[in-house]
This record gives structure tokens, C-alpha cells and sequence, in this order.
């Protein structure tokens, strides 16, 4: 996943209401009414947020009877959990690893940032 991807999934991630229904969903497939029985929102408000979510490849959406069921996708999962253990590594492949930076007032073997 490029910086630009993981922008987009981040964007999407970032408010707390999404979160929750990522949450709710890392459980398996609920139905809308289901979700919504979590919230002090509307179904309006409920279908932005699945619709932030379906955009940014997070979820899938599928229609049974007048009912919308909601899952996460297998690539989501997938593909935001190899992109975070990426971006905080320190392999041969890290961006650190690629630049030459002479930050004034550190010292050139100090790691900065290590976790």
C-alpha cells in the first residue's frame, strides 16, 4: 500500500464512530439495524459512515431483502495490517534506512524514534 492508499484508510479511520463499526464488524457481517442499535445517530448519519467506509475499500456491502449487511473485506484486513507492521519497521526496505539526514543538535548514531 502506497502513502497515498494508507492516506485515504486513515482518513476513513479517523473518527471514532468508524472505528466502532469496524469494531462491531471484526466480529462478522451485521445487518444496518444491528449496527445502528450501537449509536445515538440516525440511519442517515449511519449510512454516511458505511458509505466513508465502502469508498475506502474497508467493507463490503450486500443487499438482502431491504436489509444492507456490511463485513470487512479479507483485503482490508489484510492489507492495513502489513502496512502498519511496515511503517514502523526498521528493515533494509524503511524510507529511514534511504535518507541521509545530519539533524542539527543530534548525534549521527542516536536512533531517533525507535519503539
Amino acid at each position: 500500500m502506497n502513502y497515498t492508499e494508507m492516506t485515504k484508510l486513515l482518513k476513513a479511520l479517523a473518527d471514532p464512530n468508524r472505528l466502532k463499526i469496524i469494531d462491531l464488524l471484526s466480529c462478522g457481517s451485521l445487518c444496518a439495524c444491528d449496527i445502528l442499535d450501537h449509536f445515538d445517530f440516525t440511519q442517515p448519519t449511519l449510512s454516511h459512515h458505511m458509505k466513508v467506509l465502502e469508498k475506502a475499500g474497508i467493507i463490503l456491502v450486500t443487499k438482502q431483502g431491504t436489509w444492507h449487511h456490511y463485513q470487512l473485506t479479507e483485503r482490508f484486513i489484510d492489507q492495513f495490517m502489513e502496512s502498519i507492521k511496515q511503517l514502523f519497521s526498521d528493515n533494509a526496505d524503511c524510507l529511514c534506512k534511504k535518507i541521509n539526514c545530519n539533524c542539527k543538535g543530534e548525534k549521527n548514531d542516536e536512533k531517533i524514534g525507535t519503539i
